[in-house]
């Protein structure tokens, strides 16, 4: 049988050894409650969830600023393999929230009431990487664009090549992509867990919220994509005959 008052001692008393002293474990383990005042077992998983949420954060924006840098020097590789890197953090960041679906509501009404006026709309590492986007694509312009004399219209049809300007927009899309999909899941979770009816701990709906993920970060790199298909489509029209009937006319000939 576990002991489950000298586990709690063990984790908050790590032995420290080389590797334990790099991490700083020990200040790392004490960033979450004592774990004799925890309100509920579950709160030290959705404090930790949250607090590694920071920390992907911390490293997207990070490597965000490494990315500017590198197009700025026209270093087309590097800025496609850290995109790479921050893509896979945003999808990490989006799969770690379905641990919070193992709480119930029930539970997290206790910890709701630790968070005083809190909200995750106010995370800093959230709060921070909204203010990203505007100038890293206008750094894209300067880099790709404006010295070519191109537009995104250039880079996607007229002058489409599948060049590096036409690489780097994907990752941009790709980035924005994921940014909303895990807003669209941090939704649902709110879903699970107190309901979209009911009000944020600033007494607003959390309907709000919805707005939020319907933003884009590049709206330039979304709108192409219904510019192009229009301006083809009106090429060969809006009705066009159905292919069953044709595949049916052919059959009938044989």
């Amino acid at each position: 049988m576990l002991d489950k008052d000298d586990i709690h001692r063990r984790i908050e008393t790590p032995d420290m050894k080389d590797y334990g002293v790099y991490l700083a474990v020990d200040r790392l383990l004490q960033c979450q409650k004592p774990l004799a005042t925890l309100c509920t077992p579950d709160e030290l998983q959705f404090q930790i969830v949250h607090q590694v949420e920071e920390l992907w954060m911390k490293l997207i924006a990070f490597t965000l600023a490494e990315i500017d840098g590198h197009m700025a020097a026209g270093e087309t590789m590097r800025v496609l393999s850290l995109f790479d890197r921050v893509n896979r953090i945003m999808r990490l960041m989006t799969s770690q929230l379905s641990l919070l679906e193992t709480m119930s509501p029930f539970d997290y009404q206790s910890i709701r009431l630790e968070l005083g006026n809190g909200s995750g709309q106010e995370s800093p590492g959230f709060q921070l990487l909204l203010t990203l986007p505007q100038p890293l694509w206008a750094r894209y312009k300067t880099a790709y664009l404006d010295p070519a004399g191109r537009t995104v219209a250039d880079v996607y049809d007229t002058g489409y090549s599948h060049d590096e300007a036409y690489m780097v927009a994907e990752a941009l899309v790709e980035f924005d992509e994921q940014f909303q999909i895990f807003r669209a899941v941090h939704i649902y979770l709110i879903h699970r867990s107190i309901g979209m009816g009911s009000k944020s701990l600033k007494g607003r709906p959390v309907e709000l919220l919805n707005a939020g993920a319907r933003h884009r970060f590049f709206p330039e790199l979304w709108d192409i994509r219904a510019e192009m298909t229009d301006r083809w489509g009106a090429e060969y029209g809006v009705k066009r005959d159905s292919i069953s009937s044709g595949a049916a006319g052919h059959g009938s000939g044989l």
